[in-house]
């Protein structure tokens, strides 16, 4: 399988030896990717003058509805998705997020934009502001669309949610967009964008797709263009600053490393019905997506003196936990992303490691059902116990994307917020 690019309104096969694209559970090349020969110059050019004008003269509740046909249409093809999205090392439950969960973003975005939007090209914010004494200078303001494309470039662990979130917004703001997915799990997103372009839904030039290297794309970009980027924080700063975006104050918004917590309340003792729910969800938010989830509980910060109950208490349920193929019934967390996350999975932990103590996991003896645990990207559950929180600040700073948590001991509310 080699991908192709979405340039021009036409499918593109990039030129030249291509990026492996890995299967994350049997280490096996199910494709490549490139971008090599692609013009991104003309990509830009192409999404302002056919894509943009296009879709500025359609009114807010005409994109609603086109929203509202693209996520009717992907919905009937759902099972296409869930049969290519094993590959990334979901299970069923962690494909559902991705692949329902962001149709259904483009189902909320639909709603949204005939309700509380006017049946018009352009939006009134607010009323008259007087802008003189007597009166007799007024302002009023406007929205319109830009005349530019949005960029999105986007992370591998949500192939088609991270997508879909960032086209809905766009498109019902009537600015085409240029997709940039993260090229290791880039096949599901081709899938998906190829789906939604035979459809015939979406008009020319609303919609293109990078398969590969972004090159120097972001270099012939212009004020009235916008960047979402969605990865790591070294990533974004770096393209943030990149001499085109800063020159041109491009619009450039970022969502990166995230380090969320869960506190385990005073009262809430080994025992009440709090304590049990608390392990449940730590547990749950450790093993999802196998800890590839922004969202991922990272610190658990608990009363001083439950730490051992803690710890225990998810250690036990973790142990339960079926790591293997997300093809076979019963298994509840699927490998890594790849190989390579494996490794920066494994570096972070152990940098969190030199300032905890590992309680649960860190090495390879652990059952992979259906599956081979040295060719895919397997990562055991890891817990580790930071019993001084204040001087250590590596469970704080650093994120391990993966199934890994330091559990960290509270003084009082006040210590643990």
């Amino acid at each position: 399988m080699r991908l192709q690019n979405y340039a021009l309104d036409q499918w593109v096969t990039g030129t030249g030896s291509g990026t492996a694209l890995i299967h994350a559970v049997t280490g096996e090349v199910i494709g490549e990717a490139s971008s090599a020969g692609l013009d991104f110059r003309l990509m830009a050019e192409h999404a302002r003058t056919v894509g943009g004008p296009t879709l500025r003269r359609m009114t807010f509740h005409e994109r609603a509805r086109m929203l509202k046909a693209l996520a009717q249409h992907l919905m009937a093809h759902k099972e296409e998705f869930y049969a290519l999205s094993a590959a990334t090392g979901a299970t069923r439950q962690d494909s559902w997020v991705d692949i329902e969960g962001g149709i259904g973003t483009l189902f909320t975005y639909a709603s949204r934009g005939r309700r509380e939007f006017p049946n018009e090209t352009f939006y009134v914010d607010g009323p008259l502001e007087p802008l003189s004494k007597g009166g007799t200078f007024v302002a009023r303001h406007i929205c319109v669309p830009l005349e530019g494309v949005a960029v999105h470039i986007n992370a591998f662990n949500f192939p088609c949610w991270g997508m879909l979130e960032k086209l809905a917004s766009s498109f019902l703001a009537g600015v085409p967009a240029i997709v940039k997915p993260a090229t290791v799990t880039s096949y599901l997103t081709e899938a998906m964008v190829r789906s939604m372009i035979d459809s015939g839904i979406l008009p020319k030039g609303t919609l293109q797709l990078i398969c590969g290297s972004a090159g120097d794309l972001l270099s012939h970009l212009n004020e009235q263009d916008i960047v979402a980027f969605t990865g790591s924080a070294a990533t974004g700063q770096m393209l943030k600053t990149s001499p085109s975006v800063v020159t041109n104050s491009i619009r450039f918004n970022m969502e990166a490393d995230s380090l969320n917590c869960s506190i385990l309340g005073p009262d809430a003792i080994p025992g009440t019905e709090e304590f049990d729910l608390f392990i449940k969800e730590v547990v749950r938010e450790m093993t999802t997506k196998a800890g590839q989830k922004c969202t991922a509980i990272r610190r658990t910060i608990v009363p001083r003196g439950t730490e051992e109950a803690v710890i225990a208490a998810l250690s036990a349920r973790l142990a339960k936990t079926t790591i293997g193929n997300p093809a076979v019934d019963g298994v509840r967390m699927g490998p890594l992303a790849s190989r390579t996350q494996v490794q920066d999975v494994g570096a972070a932990a152990q940098r969190i490691r030199g300032a905890s103590e590992l309680v649960y996991g860190g090495d390879d003896n652990y059952a992979v059902v259906g599956a081979d645990r040295t060719a895919g990207a397997f990562f055991g559950p890891m817990l580790m116990a930071c019993a001084d929180p204040f001087t250590h600040h590596e469970p704080h700073d650093i994120e391990a994307f993966g199934p890994v948590n330091t559990v960290m001991p509270y003084a009082n509310v006040d210590d643990a917020i």
